[in-house]
């Protein structure tokens, strides 16, 4: 199985991205924000810790991201690969990741960094708020939040991540056909 990690500020684009790189690749595409989502609508342990986080725009604590990790790995170990999208966001979780991995003997086959100026990233953020019932979309202040998050906590990771494994970076302004084709020219 190989895994493709897609990492990015919030509203850069992961998930759309991920949505049609699923299907050029047919790799089984792992949104740990959907997951995180699906596991607090189920009630499980996990997913009850993980909507205290969520909510508030708060990372997962890394402990319990490496559970649900290694519960996605386990579960989708027939597939032909996996897209990561929003993991890891932490340098500890950039750690557990490689170990796990490396566990299983498998391998990270790319990193894909999706960069989008904040001021873009605002404008997308308000765009989802219109079209978007999740609760963490609604609040202006939670948008503020979570890219500020993103940059204390996972843009040093993704540069942590660049010294164990080779990250693409990628301009994510355009049309999502421009930016789609300009990561195609790379796999």
């Amino acid at each position: 199985m190989e895994i493709l990690i897609i990492t990015g500020s919030p509203y850069s684009g992961k998930g759309t991205q991920c949505e049609i790189l699923q299907k050029f690749l047919v790799f089984e595409h792992i949104s740990t924000g959907d997951r995180c989502r699906l596991e607090k609508e189920h009630g499980t342990s996990i997913g009850k810790i993980m909507s205290e986080y969520e909510e508030k725009g708060d990372l997962v604590p890394d402990s319990i991201m490496k559970d649900l990790f290694s519960q996605i790995l386990e579960e989708n170990k027939e597939s032909k690969g996996i897209i990561l999208d929003g993991y890891p966001r932490t340098r500890p979780q950039v750690d557990d990741l490689i170990a796990l991995v490396t566990s299983k003997k498998l391998e990270i086959g790319k990193v894909l960094n999706i960069e989008v100026p904040k001021e873009e990233l605002l404008k997308r953020a308000k765009k989802r708020a219109e079209t978007s019932d999740r609760k963490d979309d609604i609040d202006p202040n939670i948008h503020m939040k979570r890219i500020q998050v993103f940059e204390d906590a996972t843009r040093p990771a993704i540069e942590y991540m660049k010294s164990k494994v080779k990250v693409h970076t990628y301009d994510g302004l355009g049309t999502i056909e421009e930016i789609t084709q300009r990561i195609k020219e790379s796999l």
